[in-house]
């Protein structure tokens, strides 16, 4: 197989990212039965897991950063990516490549056959199959640490068969309502279902409901808690359009730290990152002081609060249900000086589209809706009806290059283009830029 080949084969299984996830099978059998033919590769590194709604990657990067900057061979495994499938997968920072992708495809798919034949129930997903390969990457790599993102939810979700050292979850909120639940009570229990035995538990600032589940969880199976703004704390100094500085009293010591990340919501998920860089230390990790600070300064997490030009500046950002969208309309306030804002928004269909643009639409009266090239992406005219509610009469149009370039000719230097709603927008305006990850 090439590379092309291998993406193609993998992708034609279900493939919920572009798929309504109603459809899907819950069953982590399939996952353990495939790993047992190969070996079991997911226990072949020292793993750490994230979880939660809001932060999870960003807070996976930091945490493989802090590991690779201590001289550990790191696994991180993420989803999804903006511009190509290998980001998903990295060892110390760098995506798998192409052909090692290709070549590890290509030693699956039997087991995938075999699996799909004989094991069920159901079929492998392609996220599975993906997961299946980052583990067997790792343990050919030879990696000290993984660090896995928990694709969606958490109690039965692929990556959930690694016995963790450290599980961390971040901030827990409405989303994916349609498969966690209704309730933060449901949606938290989901994600609580990634606390094992033996592990330790980070947890950033959560809902008094969310984080009821978490601490009942903790308490049940006898694992270590550690609350992220009250055992460790944290507060901001200065920023910029390039980063900001920061302070964090850890379980251990303080930190003055950088990172070229923006957002309030950063500062949360680094403080979550240093915790566990401190319990990952009690379990025999050599990570200093020194280390916590440059993996901090040298984290890279494409598609958050990202500048991709500067006159007019061009911001993306990921945001992709009420809450992140609501943080995002107050960094942009926050950290950029702007005349005016353009908003370029789309959604998929089965987001919480009412709060979405409810949150949106006091930053500006100047908004593109649009769809990404995704399957899952709703309608333009959706997201219009919803914005004509906020008094806001929004321009169509049918795809995110028409909508750059209609946002550009509008701009002058001193105004702010702004593109959310989902990876999927923010991805293709990256491309339309020319922006590399």
């Amino acid at each position: 197989m090439n590379y092309q080949e291998a993406l193609a084969y993998i992708l034609k299984f279900a493939d919920y990212e572009r798929l309504p996830r109603s459809a899907l099978v819950w069953d982590l059998r399939r996952m353990e039965r495939l790993l047992a033919r190969l070996g079991n590769p997911q226990n072949a590194a020292r793993s750490i897991h994230v979880a939660g709604t809001k932060g999870k990657g960003s807070t996976s990067a930091m945490i493989a950063s802090i590991l690779t900057q201590a001289g550990y061979r790191t696994g991180l495994y993420t989803s999804p990516h903006l511009l190509s499938f290998t980001e998903r997968v990295q060892i110390n920072g760098q995506p798998i490549t192409e052909h090692a992708f290709a070549r590890l495809t290509e030693l699956l798919k039997p087991e995938v056959e075999t699996s799909n034949k004989t094991d069920g129930p159901g079929e492998l997903t392609t996220f599975e199959i993906l997961t299946a390969l980052a583990f067997a990457y790792f343990r050919e790599i030879k990696a000290d640490y993984q660090v896995m993102e928990v694709g969606l939810g958490g109690r039965l979700d692929a990556t959930n068969v690694v016995k963790p050292e450290v599980c961390v979850i971040t901030s827990i909120s409405y989303d994916h309502m349609d498969v966690l639940g209704n309730t933060l009570t449901q949606i938290a229990t989901e994600k609580a279902g990634i606390i094992k035995p033996g592990s330790t538990v980070v947890c950033s600032p959560q809902p008094p409901e969310a984080m009821d589940v978490i601490e009942k969880t903790c308490q049940r199976l006898g694992v270590r808690l550690v609350r992220v703004g009250t055992e460790v704390t944290w507060h901001n100094e200065d920023f910029s359009p390039e980063g900001q500085s920061f302070h964090v009293k850890g379980l251990k010591r303080e930190y003055d730290l950088f990172m070229p990340l923006l957002g309030e919501h950063q500062l949360e998920n680094a403080a979550a990152a240093v915790a566990a860089a401190e319990v990952l230390v009690d379990s025999g990790a050599g990570i200093s002081e020194r280390n916590i600070t440059e993996g901090l300064k040298r984290v890279r997490w494409p598609g958050r609060l990202q500048v991709l030009r500067r006159e007019p500046r061009v911001v993306i950002d990921c945001a992709h249900n009420a809450y992140s969208v609501k943080k995002l309309a107050e960094s942009l306030k926050r950290y950029f000086n702007f005349k005016r804002a353009i908003l370029i928004i789309g959604t998929s269909s089965d987001k919480d589209i009412a709060g979405i643009v409810k949150e949106a639409a006091p930053l500006t009266q100047e908004v593109i809706v649009c769809r990404s090239r995704n399957p899952r992406a709703v309608a333009p005219a959706v997201l219009a009806n919803e914005f004509l509610k906020h008094g806001i009469n929004p321009v169509f149009t049918e795809s995110i290059a028409s909508a750059m370039t209609l946002a550009l000719a509008r701009a002058g230097a001193e105004d702010l283009i702004c593109a959310t709603g989902s990876v999927f927008v923010a991805a293709e305006v990256m491309e339309y830029t020319g922006t590399k990850v």
